[in-house]
Protein backbone atom coordinates (compact mmCIF):
# COMPACT_ATOMS: atom_id res chain seq x y z
CA UNK A 1 0.00 0.00 0.00
CA UNK A 2 2.85 2.14 0.86
CA UNK A 3 4.93 1.27 -2.15
CA UNK A 4 1.90 2.29 -4.44
CA UNK A 5 1.37 5.41 -2.61
CA UNK A 6 5.36 6.13 -3.05
CA UNK A 7 4.96 5.22 -6.81
CA UNK A 8 2.04 7.22 -7.60
CA UNK A 9 3.49 10.28 -5.90
CA UNK A 10 6.88 9.75 -7.89
CA UNK A 11 4.55 9.95 -10.49
CA UNK A 12 3.00 12.77 -10.27
CA UNK A 13 6.33 14.63 -9.45
CA UNK A 14 7.40 13.63 -12.74
CA UNK A 15 4.30 14.73 -14.55
CA UNK A 16 4.92 17.96 -12.80
CA UNK A 17 8.09 18.59 -14.02
CA UNK A 18 6.89 17.67 -17.18
CA UNK A 19 4.52 20.49 -16.99
CA UNK A 20 7.13 22.59 -15.86
CA UNK A 21 9.66 21.67 -18.53
CA UNK A 22 6.95 22.00 -21.16
CA UNK A 23 5.94 25.47 -19.66
CA UNK A 24 9.98 26.45 -19.67
CA UNK A 25 10.78 25.58 -23.52
CA UNK A 26 7.25 27.18 -24.86
CA UNK A 27 8.28 30.45 -22.94
CA UNK A 28 12.01 30.31 -24.06
CA UNK A 29 10.27 29.84 -27.87
CA UNK A 30 8.37 32.81 -27.18
CA UNK A 31 10.83 34.91 -26.22
CA UNK A 32 13.26 33.80 -29.00
CA UNK A 33 10.03 34.59 -31.32
CA UNK A 34 9.74 37.82 -29.14
CA UNK A 35 13.44 38.73 -29.77
CA UNK A 36 13.49 37.77 -33.56
CA UNK A 37 10.13 39.95 -34.29
CA UNK A 38 10.98 43.01 -32.51
CA UNK A 39 12.26 45.59 -34.82
CA UNK A 40 15.44 47.11 -34.55
CA UNK A 41 15.05 50.67 -34.54
CA UNK A 42 16.96 53.18 -37.10
CA UNK A 43 16.61 56.82 -36.72
CA UNK A 44 18.56 59.95 -38.21
CA UNK A 45 18.96 63.59 -37.62
CA UNK A 46 20.35 65.98 -39.99
CA UNK A 47 20.57 69.04 -41.79
CA UNK A 48 21.00 68.45 -45.24
CA UNK A 49 19.47 64.87 -46.00
CA UNK A 50 22.79 62.92 -45.85
CA UNK A 51 22.41 61.32 -42.38
CA UNK A 52 18.74 60.61 -43.34
CA UNK A 53 19.78 58.68 -46.96
CA UNK A 54 22.44 56.45 -44.72
CA UNK A 55 19.45 55.87 -42.44
CA UNK A 56 17.06 54.84 -45.56
CA UNK A 57 19.94 52.69 -46.97
CA UNK A 58 20.73 51.12 -43.49
CA UNK A 59 17.03 50.03 -43.46
CA UNK A 60 17.36 48.73 -46.58
CA UNK A 61 20.16 46.71 -45.89
CA UNK A 62 18.70 45.27 -42.96
CA UNK A 63 15.35 44.76 -44.48
CA UNK A 64 17.10 42.90 -47.31
CA UNK A 65 18.62 40.29 -45.08
CA UNK A 66 15.06 39.43 -43.44
CA UNK A 67 15.13 41.37 -40.33
CA UNK A 68 12.19 43.81 -39.21
CA UNK A 69 13.31 47.62 -38.74
CA UNK A 70 11.61 50.64 -37.70
CA UNK A 71 12.85 54.28 -39.40
CA UNK A 72 12.21 57.52 -37.73
CA UNK A 73 13.50 60.98 -37.59
CA UNK A 74 15.02 61.73 -34.12
CA UNK A 75 11.84 64.92 -34.17
CA UNK A 76 9.72 61.19 -34.08
CA UNK A 77 11.45 59.53 -31.43
CA UNK A 78 10.77 60.08 -27.35
CA UNK A 79 12.17 58.55 -24.42
CA UNK A 80 9.08 56.19 -24.04
CA UNK A 81 9.72 55.00 -27.78
CA UNK A 82 13.30 54.36 -26.86
CA UNK A 83 12.16 52.36 -23.94
CA UNK A 84 10.19 49.95 -25.34
CA UNK A 85 12.84 49.65 -27.89
CA UNK A 86 15.62 46.64 -27.45
CA UNK A 87 18.15 47.76 -30.28
CA UNK A 88 18.75 51.19 -31.73
CA UNK A 89 21.18 52.48 -34.58
CA UNK A 90 21.46 56.01 -34.97
CA UNK A 91 22.68 58.65 -37.54
CA UNK A 92 23.41 61.96 -36.25
CA UNK A 93 24.88 65.24 -38.05
CA UNK A 94 26.07 68.04 -36.30
CA UNK A 95 25.05 71.53 -37.35
CA UNK A 96 27.12 74.59 -37.85
CA UNK A 97 29.83 74.91 -34.31
CA UNK A 98 28.38 71.61 -32.33
CA UNK A 99 24.55 72.44 -32.83
CA UNK A 100 22.05 69.41 -33.16
CA UNK A 101 19.86 69.66 -36.27
CA UNK A 102 17.04 71.52 -36.65
CA UNK A 103 15.17 68.67 -36.53
CA UNK A 104 16.60 67.28 -33.50
CA UNK A 105 16.50 70.64 -31.33
CA UNK A 106 13.27 68.58 -29.03
CA UNK A 107 14.95 65.54 -28.44
CA UNK A 108 18.35 67.12 -27.60
CA UNK A 109 16.29 68.48 -24.22
CA UNK A 110 16.39 65.04 -23.36
CA UNK A 111 20.27 65.19 -23.00
CA UNK A 112 20.13 67.50 -20.10
CA UNK A 113 19.53 64.19 -18.01
CA UNK A 114 20.14 60.31 -17.87
CA UNK A 115 17.30 58.65 -18.87
CA UNK A 116 16.20 55.13 -17.89
CA UNK A 117 17.37 52.82 -21.13
CA UNK A 118 19.13 49.74 -19.41
CA UNK A 119 17.68 47.30 -21.73
CA UNK A 120 18.66 48.90 -25.02
CA UNK A 121 21.21 48.27 -27.06
CA UNK A 122 22.59 50.69 -29.52
CA UNK A 123 25.28 52.36 -32.17
CA UNK A 124 25.82 55.69 -33.23
CA UNK A 125 27.44 56.80 -36.98
CA UNK A 126 28.41 60.26 -36.32
CA UNK A 127 28.21 62.76 -39.14
CA UNK A 128 30.33 65.99 -39.05
CA UNK A 129 33.31 68.01 -40.88
CA UNK A 130 36.62 68.09 -39.21
CA UNK A 131 36.97 71.84 -40.43
CA UNK A 132 35.06 72.67 -37.65
CA UNK A 133 35.91 72.98 -33.78
CA UNK A 134 33.27 70.96 -32.85
CA UNK A 135 33.56 67.83 -34.84
CA UNK A 136 30.67 65.66 -34.32
CA UNK A 137 29.46 67.07 -31.34
CA UNK A 138 26.00 66.08 -31.72
CA UNK A 139 26.94 62.38 -32.47
CA UNK A 140 29.29 62.67 -29.52
CA UNK A 141 26.66 63.95 -26.83
CA UNK A 142 24.05 61.41 -27.82
CA UNK A 143 26.54 58.26 -27.48
CA UNK A 144 27.30 59.79 -23.87
CA UNK A 145 23.96 60.21 -23.22
CA UNK A 146 23.07 56.85 -24.22
CA UNK A 147 25.39 55.11 -22.11
CA UNK A 148 24.80 57.43 -19.30
CA UNK A 149 21.42 56.15 -19.66
CA UNK A 150 22.38 52.49 -18.98
CA UNK A 151 21.99 51.71 -22.55
CA UNK A 152 24.80 49.02 -23.67
CA UNK A 153 26.69 49.98 -26.70
CA UNK A 154 26.75 47.05 -29.55
CA UNK A 155 29.67 48.49 -31.52
CA UNK A 156 32.41 51.84 -30.48
CA UNK A 157 30.61 55.41 -32.14
CA UNK A 158 32.00 55.81 -35.65
CA UNK A 159 32.97 59.42 -36.39
CA UNK A 160 32.71 60.59 -40.15
CA UNK A 161 34.94 62.83 -41.29
CA UNK A 162 33.04 64.65 -44.60
CA UNK A 163 31.71 61.81 -45.75
CA UNK A 164 34.55 59.45 -45.39
CA UNK A 165 34.26 56.53 -47.40
CA UNK A 166 36.26 54.09 -44.84
CA UNK A 167 34.00 55.24 -41.95
CA UNK A 168 31.05 54.58 -43.73
CA UNK A 169 32.54 51.02 -45.41
CA UNK A 170 32.94 50.41 -40.70
CA UNK A 171 29.54 51.10 -40.34
CA UNK A 172 28.76 48.78 -43.15
CA UNK A 173 30.97 45.85 -41.56
CA UNK A 174 28.41 46.40 -38.39
CA UNK A 175 25.68 45.89 -40.42
CA UNK A 176 27.02 43.25 -41.77
CA UNK A 177 27.38 41.23 -38.78
CA UNK A 178 24.32 41.93 -37.51
CA UNK A 179 22.34 40.75 -40.52
CA UNK A 180 24.41 38.00 -40.54
CA UNK A 181 25.71 38.89 -44.24
CA UNK A 182 29.27 38.36 -45.28
CA UNK A 183 30.78 42.28 -46.00
CA UNK A 184 31.40 40.89 -49.89
CA UNK A 185 27.44 41.46 -49.97
CA UNK A 186 27.62 44.42 -49.27
CA UNK A 187 29.62 46.27 -51.30
CA UNK A 188 27.86 46.93 -54.17
CA UNK A 189 24.76 48.71 -51.56
CA UNK A 190 26.52 52.61 -50.99
CA UNK A 191 25.06 53.93 -47.59
CA UNK A 192 24.64 57.05 -49.92
CA UNK A 193 23.02 57.84 -53.18
CA UNK A 194 25.72 58.10 -55.74
CA UNK A 195 25.46 61.57 -57.08
CA UNK A 196 24.87 61.54 -60.69
CA UNK A 197 28.01 62.80 -62.97
CA UNK A 198 29.21 66.55 -63.26
CA UNK A 199 27.87 68.14 -66.19
CA UNK A 200 29.49 70.65 -68.78
CA UNK A 201 27.49 73.94 -68.55
CA UNK A 202 28.11 77.23 -70.09
CA UNK A 203 27.84 80.73 -68.22
CA UNK A 204 25.70 82.72 -70.32
CA UNK A 205 24.80 85.84 -68.75
CA UNK A 206 26.77 87.54 -65.17
CA UNK A 207 26.61 91.15 -63.86
CA UNK A 208 27.55 93.11 -60.74
CA UNK A 209 24.81 93.74 -58.86
CA UNK A 210 26.57 95.96 -56.10
CA UNK A 211 28.64 98.53 -57.89
CA UNK A 212 30.22 100.87 -55.23
CA UNK A 213 29.65 98.61 -51.82
CA UNK A 214 31.65 99.19 -49.37
CA UNK A 215 31.43 95.41 -49.04
CA UNK A 216 32.85 92.70 -51.31
CA UNK A 217 31.30 92.30 -55.33
CA UNK A 218 28.49 90.45 -55.48
CA UNK A 219 27.37 88.93 -59.36
CA UNK A 220 24.02 86.93 -60.59
CA UNK A 221 25.54 84.27 -62.76
CA UNK A 222 22.77 82.47 -64.99
CA UNK A 223 24.28 79.11 -66.35
CA UNK A 224 22.56 76.54 -69.36
CA UNK A 225 23.64 73.29 -70.42
CA UNK A 226 26.84 73.02 -73.11
CA UNK A 227 25.69 71.13 -75.35
CA UNK A 228 22.42 73.10 -75.84
CA UNK A 229 19.97 70.51 -74.45
CA UNK A 230 17.13 71.14 -72.28
CA UNK A 231 17.69 71.89 -68.91
CA UNK A 232 17.02 69.33 -66.06
CA UNK A 233 14.50 69.07 -63.38
CA UNK A 234 15.16 71.05 -59.79
CA UNK A 235 12.98 72.15 -57.00
CA UNK A 236 13.49 75.47 -55.37
CA UNK A 237 15.60 75.43 -52.66
CA UNK A 238 18.16 72.78 -54.01
CA UNK A 239 21.84 73.23 -54.57
CA UNK A 240 24.63 72.85 -57.49
CA UNK A 241 28.40 71.58 -56.79
CA UNK A 242 30.42 73.80 -58.74
CA UNK A 243 33.72 72.06 -59.69
CA UNK A 244 36.52 74.76 -61.01
CA UNK A 245 40.01 74.21 -62.13
CA UNK A 246 41.99 75.05 -59.25
CA UNK A 247 40.30 73.02 -56.65
CA UNK A 248 40.20 69.38 -58.47
CA UNK A 249 38.05 67.36 -56.16
CA UNK A 250 36.40 69.81 -54.03
CA UNK A 251 33.24 70.78 -55.44
CA UNK A 252 31.83 73.96 -53.69
CA UNK A 253 28.27 74.19 -53.41
CA UNK A 254 25.71 77.13 -54.06
CA UNK A 255 22.27 77.79 -53.55
CA UNK A 256 20.21 77.92 -56.28
CA UNK A 257 18.48 81.35 -57.08
CA UNK A 258 15.85 80.00 -59.91
CA UNK A 259 13.59 77.70 -60.35
CA UNK A 260 13.54 76.34 -64.00
CA UNK A 261 10.55 77.88 -65.60
CA UNK A 262 13.12 80.78 -65.62
CA UNK A 263 15.37 79.20 -68.71
CA UNK A 264 18.30 79.02 -67.01
CA UNK A 265 20.40 78.28 -63.44
CA UNK A 266 21.33 81.05 -62.06
CA UNK A 267 23.58 81.88 -58.48
CA UNK A 268 24.04 84.24 -56.57
CA UNK A 269 27.76 84.59 -55.86
CA UNK A 270 29.96 87.02 -53.96
CA UNK A 271 33.75 87.39 -54.26
CA UNK A 272 34.96 85.77 -51.13
CA UNK A 273 37.89 87.89 -49.56
CA UNK A 274 40.14 85.99 -46.40
CA UNK A 275 41.65 87.50 -43.43
CA UNK A 276 45.05 87.68 -45.47
CA UNK A 277 43.27 89.44 -48.34
CA UNK A 278 43.17 86.59 -50.47
CA UNK A 279 40.25 85.78 -52.83
CA UNK A 280 38.69 82.74 -52.73
CA UNK A 281 39.48 80.20 -55.97
CA UNK A 282 35.66 79.51 -56.48
CA UNK A 283 34.65 82.73 -56.52
CA UNK A 284 37.18 84.15 -58.18
CA UNK A 285 36.69 81.41 -61.28
CA UNK A 286 32.74 82.62 -61.28
CA UNK A 287 32.78 85.86 -61.00
CA UNK A 288 36.41 87.06 -62.70
CA UNK A 289 37.63 83.72 -64.59
CA UNK A 290 34.84 82.45 -66.27
CA UNK A 291 34.48 83.68 -70.38
CA UNK A 292 31.09 83.59 -71.43
CA UNK A 293 30.48 80.28 -72.97
CA UNK A 294 33.21 79.21 -71.23
CA UNK A 295 31.91 75.44 -69.67
CA UNK A 296 31.90 75.08 -66.29
CA UNK A 297 31.53 71.24 -64.68
CA UNK A 298 28.67 71.28 -61.92
CA UNK A 299 25.83 68.99 -60.55
CA UNK A 300 22.59 70.05 -58.98
CA UNK A 301 21.97 68.07 -55.43
CA UNK A 302 18.71 67.97 -53.94
CA UNK A 303 18.00 69.85 -50.66
CA UNK A 304 14.86 68.23 -49.38
CA UNK A 305 15.74 69.77 -45.93
CA UNK A 306 14.92 73.22 -47.20
CA UNK A 307 12.74 72.50 -50.24
CA UNK A 308 9.09 73.71 -49.89
CA UNK A 309 7.26 69.90 -50.00
CA UNK A 310 4.05 70.01 -47.82
CA UNK A 311 4.56 73.99 -46.85
CA UNK A 312 4.07 74.67 -50.77
CA UNK A 313 0.46 76.19 -49.44
CA UNK A 314 0.97 77.91 -46.36
CA UNK A 315 2.05 81.48 -46.07
CA UNK A 316 6.30 81.91 -45.85
CA UNK A 317 8.33 84.01 -43.61
CA UNK A 318 11.56 84.19 -45.39
CA UNK A 319 14.82 85.50 -43.73
CA UNK A 320 18.14 85.97 -45.31
CA UNK A 321 21.14 88.28 -45.80
CA UNK A 322 23.29 88.79 -48.16
CA UNK A 323 23.63 86.06 -50.91
CA UNK A 324 21.29 83.92 -48.71
CA UNK A 325 19.15 85.82 -50.60
CA UNK A 326 19.37 83.01 -53.71
CA UNK A 327 17.70 80.23 -51.87
CA UNK A 328 15.19 82.80 -51.05
CA UNK A 329 14.53 84.05 -54.02
CA UNK A 330 13.82 80.17 -56.00
CA UNK A 331 11.17 80.07 -53.56
CA UNK A 332 9.47 82.92 -54.73
CA UNK A 333 9.92 82.14 -58.30
CA UNK A 334 7.94 78.73 -57.26
CA UNK A 335 5.19 81.01 -55.52
CA UNK A 336 4.98 83.07 -58.18
CA UNK A 337 3.82 80.18 -60.64
CA UNK A 338 1.22 79.40 -58.16
CA UNK A 339 -2.47 81.13 -59.33
CA UNK A 340 -3.13 82.42 -55.63
CA UNK A 341 -0.17 81.76 -53.57
CA UNK A 342 -0.57 82.50 -49.56
CA UNK A 343 1.01 85.51 -48.34
CA UNK A 344 5.05 85.88 -48.35
CA UNK A 345 7.04 88.32 -45.80
CA UNK A 346 10.63 88.38 -46.74
CA UNK A 347 13.42 90.05 -43.92
CA UNK A 348 16.84 90.83 -46.00
CA UNK A 349 19.43 92.40 -44.52
CA UNK A 350 23.25 93.22 -46.38
CA UNK A 351 25.39 96.39 -45.80
CA UNK A 352 23.54 99.78 -47.92
CA UNK A 353 20.38 100.41 -49.54
CA UNK A 354 21.68 102.28 -52.33
CA UNK A 355 24.26 99.42 -53.21
CA UNK A 356 23.82 96.17 -51.89
CA UNK A 357 20.05 95.82 -52.46
CA UNK A 358 19.75 92.74 -55.05
CA UNK A 359 16.89 92.36 -57.30
CA UNK A 360 15.19 95.28 -55.64
CA UNK A 361 13.11 95.97 -58.68
CA UNK A 362 12.07 92.34 -58.93
CA UNK A 363 11.33 92.08 -55.01
CA UNK A 364 9.10 95.17 -55.35
CA UNK A 365 7.09 93.81 -58.19
CA UNK A 366 6.63 90.62 -56.56
CA UNK A 367 4.85 92.80 -53.78
CA UNK A 368 2.93 94.36 -56.19
CA UNK A 369 1.80 91.05 -57.46
CA UNK A 370 0.73 90.33 -54.12
CA UNK A 371 3.23 87.42 -53.85
CA UNK A 372 5.00 89.43 -51.43
CA UNK A 373 2.82 90.89 -48.73
CA UNK A 374 5.52 92.46 -46.69
CA UNK A 375 9.76 93.38 -47.40
CA UNK A 376 11.25 94.34 -44.05
CA UNK A 377 14.96 95.54 -44.85
CA UNK A 378 17.85 96.01 -42.54
CA UNK A 379 21.00 97.52 -44.03
CA UNK A 380 23.84 97.57 -41.55
CA UNK A 381 25.87 100.37 -42.70
CA UNK A 382 23.15 103.05 -43.95
CA UNK A 383 23.27 104.49 -40.13
CA UNK A 384 25.87 105.29 -37.08
CA UNK A 385 24.36 102.15 -34.77
CA UNK A 386 25.05 98.79 -36.97
CA UNK A 387 21.22 97.53 -37.72
CA UNK A 388 20.85 93.70 -38.82
CA UNK A 389 17.62 91.54 -39.65
CA UNK A 390 17.52 90.18 -36.46
CA UNK A 391 16.70 93.32 -35.05
CA UNK A 392 13.88 93.85 -37.90
CA UNK A 393 12.42 90.99 -36.96
CA UNK A 394 12.26 91.47 -32.84
CA UNK A 395 10.51 95.22 -33.84
CA UNK A 396 7.60 92.91 -35.47
CA UNK A 397 7.38 90.23 -33.03
CA UNK A 398 3.46 91.05 -32.91
CA UNK A 399 3.49 90.22 -36.50
CA UNK A 400 5.37 87.14 -36.55
CA UNK A 401 3.28 85.52 -33.54
CA UNK A 402 0.55 86.15 -35.47
CA UNK A 403 1.69 84.74 -39.07
CA UNK A 404 3.06 81.34 -37.23
CA UNK A 405 -0.41 81.23 -35.31
CA UNK A 406 -1.79 81.61 -39.00
CA UNK A 407 0.11 78.80 -39.77
CA UNK A 408 3.69 80.24 -41.47
CA UNK A 409 6.12 78.17 -42.43
CA UNK A 410 9.81 80.02 -41.55
CA UNK A 411 12.98 79.75 -44.16
CA UNK A 412 16.24 80.84 -42.91
CA UNK A 413 19.27 81.29 -45.46
CA UNK A 414 22.23 83.02 -45.52
CA UNK A 415 25.43 83.08 -42.73
CA UNK A 416 25.05 80.89 -39.65
CA UNK A 417 27.43 83.33 -37.76
CA UNK A 418 25.62 86.58 -36.94
CA UNK A 419 22.67 86.66 -38.88
CA UNK A 420 21.04 82.78 -38.34
CA UNK A 421 22.11 82.30 -34.79
CA UNK A 422 20.84 86.07 -34.00
CA UNK A 423 17.30 85.25 -35.73
CA UNK A 424 17.36 82.03 -33.87
CA UNK A 425 17.65 83.39 -30.71
CA UNK A 426 14.94 85.81 -31.70
CA UNK A 427 12.38 83.44 -32.37
CA UNK A 428 12.74 81.73 -29.68
CA UNK A 429 12.24 84.80 -27.56
CA UNK A 430 9.61 85.79 -28.96
CA UNK A 431 7.66 82.51 -29.89
CA UNK A 432 9.19 80.32 -27.16
CA UNK A 433 11.44 77.23 -27.34
CA UNK A 434 8.55 74.65 -27.10
CA UNK A 435 7.16 76.18 -30.08
CA UNK A 436 10.32 76.60 -32.29
CA UNK A 437 11.37 73.43 -31.59
CA UNK A 438 8.01 71.63 -32.72
CA UNK A 439 8.11 73.90 -36.04
CA UNK A 440 11.31 72.46 -36.26
CA UNK A 441 10.54 68.78 -35.94
CA UNK A 442 7.08 69.07 -38.22
CA UNK A 443 9.04 71.12 -41.13
CA UNK A 444 7.71 74.50 -40.63
CA UNK A 445 11.50 75.95 -39.51
CA UNK A 446 13.87 75.36 -42.05
CA UNK A 447 17.33 76.42 -42.69
CA UNK A 448 20.26 76.41 -45.21
CA UNK A 449 23.21 78.23 -43.28
CA UNK A 450 26.55 78.14 -43.85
Amino acid sequence: MEQARLIWAAGLGLAYAGVCVAAWRQWRRSRQAATVAAPLLVAYAGQSGHAEAVAQQTVATLQAAGLQVQCLSLAQLDIAALQQASRLLLVASTAGEGEPPDMARRFAANLASPAALAGLQYAVLALGDSRYAQFCAFGRALDSWLADSGAQPLYPRIDVDALDEAALAAWQHQLAELAGLQDTALAAQPLLPVPGPFGQWQLVERHCLNEGSCGAATYHLALRPADGGTLPSWQSGDLVEVQVPAEPGRPREYSIASIPADGSLQLLVRVRVGEQGQVGLASQHLTQMLALGEPLSLRIRPHRRFRLADNATRPLILIGNGTGLAGLRSHLRARQQLAAPQPGWLLFGERQSRHDFYYRHELQALQQQGVLQHVDTAFSRDQPQRRYVQHVLAEQADRLQQWVADGAAIYVCGSLAGMASGVDAVLRQVLGEAVLDELAAEGRYCRDVY
